[in-house]
């Protein structure tokens, strides 16, 4: 699955210039966003809900979220109004990891919210994945895509762009195939998730001269 996203080049994009795109695209007449997320841990400098997570104040990273609430709810009813449905599919792998801990009760706020959001364990998915993993993809609409690059530390370095409408037509059917195999976050979430202690994250050791802590 996804054999047709593999090895392509794309066009390769900064992460100012993808945001830049992505903007773009976003904002023109299209009803379709759909996004796929693989990846087990990332690094979301600049979100204060991700930095108190990441600081080890789990109280704080989960209050700061709640934050974050009527900015989201002002997107959703944004892009309801247009006609854009938003459609992710997140891979877990078990044991959760922290980011995934971390990032799962923001999904649950944005799924109450508007986002339509499905939940695949990574297990059932191990025969699509012999030669690779699932990439990253975000498809906007019917006319662009992008598969998502990240930096050796899983901070967003920018993308690779595709407007081959063969490619995306493809890409669309595997994921609407895929999305139909998840569970629901909500019920993903009580069942895994809300019994889970704070999780534990690993931070420098104060001992380390702080050139070497970063």
């Amino acid at each position: 699955m996804f054999e047709h996203v593999h090895g392509r080049a794309g066009e390769v994009l900064s992460r100012d210039d993808y945001l830049t795109d992505f903007s773009r695209v976003h904002a023109s007449d299209i009803d379709l966003l759909a996004k796929i997320e693989r990846g087990q841990s990332f690094q979301e400098p600049g979100s204060p809900s991700w930095e108190a997570f990441a600081a080890g104040d789990w109280p704080a990273a989960l209050r700061l979220m709640e934050d974050e609430r009527e900015p989201i709810a002002s997107y959703f009813r944004d892009t309801s109004a247009r006609g854009l449905t938003f459609r992710r599919l997140r891979v877990v792998e078990f044991p959760v990891s922290p980011y995934v801990q971390w990032e799962m009760h923001l999904l649950r706020l944005r799924a109450e919210l508007g986002e339509r959001i499905r939940v695949l364990p990574a297990g059932e998915i191990a025969e699509l994945e012999r030669d690779a993993k699932l990439p990253e993809v975000v498809v906007l609409g019917r006319s662009v895509m992008y598969t998502v690059i990240y930096d050796a530390e899983g901070k967003g370095a920018g993308a690779r762009r595709f407007t081959d409408p063969g490619l995306i037509r493809a890409t669309v059917a595997e994921f609407k195939d895929l999305y139909a195999r998840g569970e629901s976050i909500a019920a993903f979430f009580e069942r895994e998730i809300a019994p889970l202690a704070p999780p534990a994250v690993r931070r420098p050791s104060a001992q380390l001269p702080a050139s070497s802590a970063h």
